[in-house]
């Protein structure tokens, strides 16, 4: 699939400064919100992008600051488990 985006060029001059591949840092951004919705795996994360491994795909999207999404559940058996360990030490 090809996906265009059209930018003014006033906004363009100013992105490319930051950005010198805006193409990447756009697919980039796309894929970390898709992992962090949970759309995406973190494999899938990395066959888009063309990782070589899954610490590649990990290291973008910390850069990122993305992070799978968390249900209460997972929340609360965190907590649980930080609390068992608290309580062996």
């Amino acid at each position: 699939m090809t996906v265009t985006l059209i930018i003014p060029d006033e906004l363009s001059r100013d992105l490319n400064a930051k950005f010198p591949n805006l193409g990447r840092a756009a697919l980039e951004a796309l894929a970390a919100e898709a992992y962090e919705t949970d759309v995406l795996s973190l494999e899938q994360v990395r066959r888009l992008l063309g990782l070589e491994s899954r610490w590649d795909a990990e290291a973008m999207l910390s850069r990122h600051g993305a992070w799978p999404a968390m249900t209460v559940e997972d929340f609360r058996s965190d907590i649980a488990a930080l609390e068992k360990l608290r309580a062996s030490a």
